[in-house]
């Protein structure tokens, strides 16, 4: 029975070592990978679906550790709505398109900021705005006030600004019909065309080109602030 035993001692002393997995380390917390993290929480399960748990879980944490470095979620709220609409500037390579140029870039990409994060238009406005918002509506202001709005007309021309480009967000976020349900509903207007003639005819249910619409409707806004 000895010897039995010793061979079979023998046999597992030449299964080859498995290597040791070394405890995989999160990288340490801090107030920026704790937004960053709520971003992509946001961006996956909207609003309602952030929670300083899930906010920890994501991150590997404990929830009391958060607090370290963040308020509380509204501070989060605000954090990253602050970071998902950043803005850069225009690329350092591109050539100078005067104030309407500069206004229409702006304004471009706060639209495509908001549209990769849906979420962000109902955080808009909050209590506190942040320094990367709050940046953009001051260069926004700067340009127009240089290119000769009147102070007088400044606030009402952001405004104006402003409410195209959460409106046109929100309606290009939310309005999701099916080809099949857009072709329908022409179709019923067609059948319906002696009470609606004109938008039957401009085949308004059917206007696909949410960017072009954009910008042509931002040049009618920017008309009339030219200067004259």
């Amino acid at each position: 029975m000895a010897a039995k035993g010793s061979g079979t001692r023998s046999k597992r002393s030449r299964r080859p070592l498995q290597p040791v997995q070394e405890p995989r380390s999160e990288p340490p917390l801090s107030r920026e990978r704790i937004v960053a993290t709520a971003v992509e929480l946001l961006d996956a399960q909207g609003r309602d679906g952030l929670t300083m748990r899930r906010l920890a879980d994501r991150l590997g944490s404990g929830v009391m550790s958060l607090y370290w470095h963040v308020d509380n979620k509204e501070d989060v709220f605000d954090l990253a709505l602050d970071l998902a609409l950043e803005y850069r500037g225009p690329p350092g390579t591109a050539e100078p398109q005067g104030w309407r140029g500069e206004v229409f870039h702006m304004l471009e990409d706060w639209r495509a900021s908001m549209l990769r994060h849906p979420w962000s238009a109902s955080l808009l406005p909050r209590r506190a705005l942040g320094p990367n918002i709050l940046g953009r509506l001051e260069l926004l202001s700067k340009t127009l006030s240089a290119a000769g709005v009147a102070d007088a007309d400044l606030n009402a021309a952001i405004w104006s600004l402003w409410n195209y480009v959460m409106g046109a967000t929100i309606t290009r976020a939310n309005f999701d019909l099916s080809d099949d349900d857009k072709a329908a509903a022409q179709q019923r207007l067609t059948r319906l065309s002696e009470r609606y003639p004109t938008i039957e005819r401009s085949r308004l249910l059917l206007d696909n080109d949410w960017d072009g619409a954009f910008r042509k409707g931002l040049d009618f806004l920017l008309d009339g602030l030219a200067p004259r």
